[in-house]
């Protein structure tokens, strides 16, 4: 694919996204992604041959990577507390700011509900991300700053599962609060966990 082709190809797929994040994926059509994207269904299809869920697809794998890539670096830097609490405050404030433009909520209400390709590729982000979120709280424990019988594996879907809540209850209510308490409650079990 050409430079133009790949652009043209991106342009889709973020008109797309962001047509389901507004509308709803069951709302959006075709012909609204293409003028969105500023493309005709002509090109719609010879970017997306397979139609509609090749193209949901795509939308799915650029959300399942968006929500990964919001939290770098401090994702990777899990091996402190104020790389924690590094992590939390982007976390909270990244999805403060997106509201119901939310790439998680879109993967996992949207998207995933409507395509088993796409419940695939929201699977396969949360276990990248538990494992990212797992590593620390083993690091952590190897320095003894988190007791040995903390499960890291229970702890970090613990943390996914939080975090999903709150976006959930943010993206209907516009409210970061419960996202906000419920990591730092998981954050003070961790914590109460340290030798």
């Amino acid at each position: 694919m050409t430079a133009k082709g790949v652009a043209t190809r991106k342009r889709i797929v973020a008109a797309a996204a962001a047509e389901i994040r507004e509308r709803g994926v069951t709302a959006v059509t075709l012909d609204d992604i293409g003028r969105r994207s500023r493309t005709g269904k002509s090109q719609l299809f010879h970017y997306f041959p397979d139609g509609r869920e090749q193209l949901l697809l795509a939308v799915a794998e650029r959300e399942a990577g968006q929500v990964l890539e919001d939290q770098e670096p401090h994702l990777g830097q899990l091996t402190s507390w104020d790389g924690w609490h590094a992590w939390r405050d982007v976390v909270v404030e990244k999805y403060r700011r997106q509201g119901v433009n939310c790439p998680l909520g879109v993967l996992t209400s949207e998207i995933g509900r409507h395509t088993p390709a796409a419940q695939a590729v929201t699977a396969k982000l949360l276990a990248q991300w538990q494992r990212r979120i797992q590593a620390g709280i083993e690091e952590m424990k190897a320095t003894g700053e988190i007791r040995s019988d903390v499960d890291p594996a229970r702890a970090s879907a613990a943390l996914i599962a939080a975090i999903q809540g709150g976006v959930a209850i943010l993206m209907s209510s516009g409210s970061a609060q419960h996202l906000e308490y419920a990591l730092d409650l998981c954050l003070d079990y961790l914590r109460a966990s340290s030798n």
